[in-house]
């Protein structure tokens, strides 16, 4: 389970996914796909969780490493560059940006 720490030394990434309604259940379960198949078992995941909005027309997807190297590794996997081909085709874009965690109250 992903727990919001600023004892957490590893790296954080939350990744926004920009969406329409009628793409967001697939979209949503090409997500959970990946995360059961493949990124879980991946070398320096620690955990993950996946949220989107009311209007399903986002997805924000917060992940835990325990190294910036094991995010860019899992990401340059042969299996999750064709999963993020046909993920990019349900979406209008996603970007994952790095974070430190500065403050969890």
């Amino acid at each position: 389970m992903t727990e919001i720490s600023t004892a957490f030394t590893g790296q954080t990434v939350i990744t926004t996914f920009e969406m329409t309604p009628a793409t967001a259940h697939e979209l949503m379960e090409r997500l959970q796909a990946a995360y059961d198949q493949v990124i879980r078992h991946q070398p320096g995941f620690v955990s993950a969780g996946l949220h989107m909005n009311d209007a399903m027309t986002r997805i924000c997807n917060y992940s835990q490493w325990q190294r910036r190297e094991d995010y860019q590794a899992m990401l340059r996997t042969p299996e999750m560059r064709e999963r993020n081909k046909l993920i990019n085709t349900l979406c209008k874009g996603f970007e994952p940006v790095m974070y430190e965690v500065i403050g969890a109250y």
